[in-house]
């Protein structure tokens, strides 16, 4: 559920910045809207099932489309279902606003995006997601369900977040002569707005964008909550207490690579890496989520 929760979080925020990215700055490709398929690694199931990345296609694929299985409307469909089976472990607050958000997303069409708008129709959404954030940290227990919630949010949110950097840094901005110039400059700035943290990085780099600073903001920075290492390590303490509340034996092995994924962060920096290879080191970071997913469903969540 809250891997799910967190996923329409994201591409809802994805679709809002994208949106205003766009009119900050004309669009120099023929399909402006491609990129989020790119970020999302959608690419080819999207081509399967629509002519062009234009504006109507994608926002029906990333919003709509009951076909695409990480849609919103999919992702809220799902993240309710799995809610339902667990009512007796959720508060009702829990229950109402995320079953308010089903019944919801279950009546929305293109009519309902033409009839609020692109940004009022994201924004009232970003909104709920932050509604149903605050009624799980102010209503929930903190037991073995919320811990699980916590593993789920977390993975999703490390890897979103090395994706979008990954697409930026390589697939944004194609042409060296670029780099550097006025719309690069308006693409960090919408990388930090897709994680909500423009704000968080101007109070610490000030207003100029260096793409070291934003990556060393959005990967190694241990306080900013939306980074990759604030992610993991939060994904550590949540799987250690799973570990302790569980009937299940201990799960050594997602605890180690967490525990290596964690150390890592912590030793490496963003100069470094980007002499290093950023898209290796990114890619590695998806890879290891992969890895840490696999390993707490085998462990605690296969039913043989």
């Amino acid at each position: 559920m809250s891997r799910l929760l967190e996923r329409a979080e994201w591409r809802a925020r994805l679709v809002d910045v994208n949106y205003h990215l766009l009119i900050e700055s004309p669009p120099r490709q023929a399909e402006p809207w491609a990129p989020l398929l790119a970020i999302t690694g959608e690419r080819e199931p999207f081509a399967e099932r629509y002519d062009e990345a234009d504006e109507s296609s994608v926002l029906n694929f990333f919003t709509f489309d009951a076909g695409n299985p990480s849609s919103i409307r999919s992702c809220i469909q799902a993240a309710r279902e799995n809610a339902r089976a667990l009512r007796h472990r959720i508060s009702s607050e829990l229950w109402l606003e995320l079953n308010t958000l089903y019944l919801d997303a279950n009546a929305w069409s293109p009519a309902t995006l033409a009839v609020s708008g692109v940004f009022g129709f994201f924004s009232d959404l970003k909104d709920r997601f932050y509604r149903i954030a605050g009624i799980i940290h102010g209503t929930l227990p903190r037991d073995l369900g919320y811990h699980f919630m916590s593993t789920g949010t977390a993975l999703e949110r490390a890897e979103n977040v090395a994706r979008l950097l990954d697409v930026k840094y390589h697939f944004l901005l194609p042409r060296v002569e670029d780099v550097g110039g006025p719309i690069d400059l308006l693409q960090w700035q919408a990388v930090l707005r897709s994680a909500s943290a423009l704000e968080a990085y101007r109070r610490v780099y000030g207003n100029a964008i260096a793409v070291d600073s934003v990556l060393e903001l959005l990967v190694f920075d241990a306080t900013f909550p939306r980074s990759v290492r604030f992610a993991i390590d939060r994904l550590g303490g949540a799987l250690a207490r799973v570990a302790g509340d569980s009937p299940a034996k201990p799960g050594k092995a997602c605890q180690q690579i967490t525990e290596e994924l964690s150390r890592q962060l912590r030793t490496a920096n963003a100069p470094g890496v980007i002499r290093g290879g950023l898209h290796d080191f990114l890619l590695h970071v998806q890879d290891e989520c992969g890895s840490i997913d696999r390993s707490v469903f085998d462990r605690y969540l296969r039913f043989e």
